[in-house]
């Protein structure tokens, strides 16, 4: 945020852009990475300055784009035709409050940090600040043209410049910042006298060092936090290069990785000591996982809470889950939404969950579907037991109550109790309230008929 007695701060996200290198009916913006838009990774680093606009300029699919962030206080403000970032800029200046200073972003590039950012906004008071990076390939980037006492005197778009030019290794990274007065009297001037016959944004910085405004500078310090996305390429590598920094995260934090390239956290994952993550896990949403949890490889978690000394085995999908400590979960098994588990609970290979609460002590170990069911404690579910919770027009629950024993490939038949202490039959379709301590067994008569021949194949 800017220091106390600052001018206020108003952020300009460029997002017009329509984005032909991605081959994508998806506007550019829209484009996932980590699990979310890249314009959503730029909106969360500019709120951390606490600007009191922020203004995003759409174009390409601006419907879809505004649709995305619905409710997320924000100013749009649409270039209906897109003559270039200096256009773009110029359509959204006059809704900018009067005396702000103008932090002006692009919503593809989603990785600058917020402290680049403060030191940005800090540099231009008064004045004109640029962000630039000589850090990576400055192939396609404008280069920052200096004169013999190193000031910034202009910078020459990759297309318009010269093979000398060409050679400078500084490049503007595509952040800006002035005040909103200069910046408007700047972009007035500017003209598409260039190769694009576009309004280039960076026309202005040769307008404010011939009017004497030193133009300062301030350097990215990571090659990634000025790496913008054109193509799924480019958008590939930058996934990548977010999660191996996730990834070194977790390592500092004291997470066992099996091979930190392979994990995706996708969201927020939080995780207690001597946490032990395998490889291809991805985490998506809010994922907090206790102390010496142990997750298997291949495992997707979504908002899940997962206690204490709790093995998730490989292959398992939970989603939207409150696991109990010392739990054992998979391989091979999902929750859908809506589960709870106890502590000590079982869920076994190939066994779905859904919208269901299962007591301390429980076990489902094989090859079942728990659906709508309220479970109680020391309930041993069979293999191939099914809660029949759908009847073709609504749901209804199945209620098992403690210490109960469900037999193998048992079919009870929802709304149905299984009381307290029950032993179901294998094989057995319940449809009515059993009797508590007692086994219960609803099979059809076994016949078998003695002059009964198999079919054979004609011909």
């Amino acid at each position: 945020m800017l220091e106390s007695g600052a001018m206020s701060l108003a952020v300009v996200v460029l997002a017009a852009g329509q984005g032909k290198r991605m081959h994508s009916a998806l506007p550019k913006v829209l484009h996932q990475l980590a699990g979310r838009p890249l314009l959503a990774h730029v909106l969360d680093t500019a709120r951390t300055l606490e600007p009191k606009q922020i203004l995003v300029v759409h174009g390409h699919g601006g419907a879809e784009v505004r649709a995305a962030f619905d409710g997320a206080n924000l100013e749009w403000v649409e270039q209906e035709k897109q003559l270039g970032t200096g256009h773009a800029l110029a359509q959204a200046l006059p809704k900018v409050a009067r005396g702000a200073q103008v932090l002006v972003l692009n919503g593809d590039v989603p990785l600058v940090r917020a402290e680049t950012l403060q030191r940005l906004a800090a540099a231009s008071r008064g004045g004109l600040a640029i962000c630039t990076s000589d850090l990576t390939d400055a192939a396609g980037y404008g280069r920052v043209v200096r004169d013999t006492r190193k000031r910034v005197r202009r910078v020459v778009e990759h297309a318009d410049a010269s093979a000398s030019e060409l050679r400078i290794r500084e490049w503007y990274a595509g952040f800006l910042s002035a005040p909103v007065e200069r910046l408007a009297k700047w972009l007035a001037k500017v003209k598409p006298a260039n190769e694009q016959k576009e309004y280039y944004l960076t026309d202005v910085i040769a307008l404010a060092a011939k009017d004497g405004v030193a133009v300062a500078t301030v350097k990215a310090q990571d090659p990634w936090e000025v790496a913008g996305v054109n193509s799924r390429h480019e958008l590939a590598l930058l996934e990548r290069a977010y999660q191996n920094m996730q990834a070194r995260k977790l390592l500092d934090a004291g997470v066992a990785l099996a091979d930190l390239w392979r994990v995706d956290v996708r969201g927020v994952l939080a995780c207690g000591r001597d946490v032990a993550i395998d490889v291809n896990c991805i985490f998506e949403g809010t994922v907090k996982l206790g102390d010496r949890v142990r997750v298997g490889p291949n495992c997707l978690l979504r908002n899940v809470t997962v206690g204490a000394d709790t093995e998730i085995l490989g292959f398992s999908q939970l989603d939207a889950a409150t696991v109990g400590e010392r739990c054992r979960i998979g391989p091979f098994a999902r929750t859908r939404p809506g589960v709870s588990l106890a502590n000590e609970v079982h869920i076994g290979n190939f066994v779905e969950v859904k919208a269901s609460r299962i007591g301390a002590g429980s076990k489902a170990n094989h090859l079942s579907y728990i659906g709508d069911a309220e479970v109680g404690a020391r309930v041993n579910i069979g293999a191939g037991t099914i809660t029949c919770n759908y009847d073709g027009a609504a749901k209804h629950r199945t209620v098992i109550e403690d210490d109960s024993f469900i037999g193998s490939d048992a079919t009870l038949v929802a709304p149905v109790t299984i009381s307290r202490g029950s032993y179901i039959g294998a094989g057995s379709t319940i449809s009515k309230t059993t009797p508590p301590d007692q086994l219960t067994v609803a099979r059809a008569k076994q016949v078998s008929l003695p002059n009964w021949k198999a079919p054979k194949k004609k011909g």
